[in-house]
């Protein structure tokens, strides 16, 4: 997920940073006093005008040149697909991850979220479509990755090739998880604080991955998922970040769709065997990809795009 949309993060992240320097963020389009007006139509999703401005403001925070309302409107088009599709396969990102993601954008440019914040709204791009713009962003990539599946295995002259160019068989971390969740019905999201404070000391309770199961009979409501075998390169974004600083067997918790987790570290060791080469292999391709250059993306959108009612006003 990250790095799939590394690459416009890092764009944005500059262009934010540099508006902000030089006060051209604060030149905003003040999108509420525009007449709301439909300009096209995605399988019955209005696109408005005030989406396409929010667009522009956008794109002239990245330094795009060209038209930029037309840009913006096959952006707004394009992502309206998307998100169509997300909904329909059901596989967005979480409110929390969308939330966690600003935080970070924002700590990037040396920015708090309320500073963020005001950027956004004063450059007339407003904190909801910068958001929008990441939830789809996230997600489309794990979307992608769910129908056609990640790269290929590397053939036999591939992977050969890889280790010639590396000397060595690379080295990385092998992981053996199990994922303890405390779970939080959509309909008690108000207990989520409640819940976290009790995941967060439950941490120091926890007798290790062989006794986890006895462990979640002790509190209401909490799962065990054994997710085995993950190597380093294949650690999800985010829960890298919690693995690298887990104390104790355990890692810190986060909010999710389900409730409050925390991943137990049952085993750890540095591993350079064919398979842990061929997954740091397929990592280092993944980096310098951009989602953009995916051909699977642009075909799974081109087939999306010619089912959908697409009009314009």
């Amino acid at each position: 997920m990250a790095m799939a949309i590394k690459g416009k993060r890092m764009l944005v992240a500059g262009a934010l940073a540099l508006a902000l320097i030089s006060g051209d963020a604060f030149v905003g389009v003040n999108v509420a006093q525009a007449a709301s007006q439909v300009v096209a139509v995605v399988n019955k999703q209005a696109i408005t005008n005030g989406d396409v401005a929010r667009r522009v403001a956008f794109l002239r925070l990245q330094r795009r040149s060209g038209n930029l309302n037309q840009i913006a409107k096959e952006e707004m088009v394009e992502e309206a697909i998307k998100r169509q599709e997300i909904a329909r396969v059901g596989m967005s990102v979480s409110t929390a991850e969308v939330d966690a993601a600003y935080q970070r954008f924002a700590s990037g440019n040396k920015l708090t979220p309320q500073q963020m914040d005001k950027i956004l709204a004063q450059s007339g791009v407003g904190v909801e479509h910068f958001k929008s713009y990441i939830a789809v962003s996230m997600s489309w990539p794990r979307l992608v990755n769910a129908r056609y599946g990640s790269k290929g295995k590397l053939s036999n002259q591939e992977f050969v090739t890889r280790l010639l160019e590396h000397k060595q068989k690379p080295v990385t971390t092998e992981y053996f998880l199990k994922q303890v969740i405390f779970v939080v019905p959509a309909a008690k999201k108000g207990i989520v604080g409640k819940r976290k404070a009790e995941a967060e000391a439950s941490r120091a309770k926890f007798p290790g991955c062989d006794g986890a199961m006895g462990f979640a009979k002790n509190y209401l409501d909490v799962s065990i998922r054994n997710l085995g075998r993950v190597l380093e390169p294949e650690l999800p974004p985010e829960w890298k970040p919690l693995i690298e600083k887990a104390k104790g067997g355990t890692t810190g918790t986060r909010v999710t769709d389900r409730g409050v987790e925390f991943l137990a570290i049952c085993n750890q060791r540095q591993v350079s065997d064919d398979v842990a080469a061929e997954v740091v292999f397929r990592s280092e391709d993944l980096g310098k990809a951009k989602q953009d250059d995916n051909p699977n993306a642009k075909k799974y959108l081109e087939e999306l795009r010619s089912k959908s009612q697409i009009t314009f006003n």
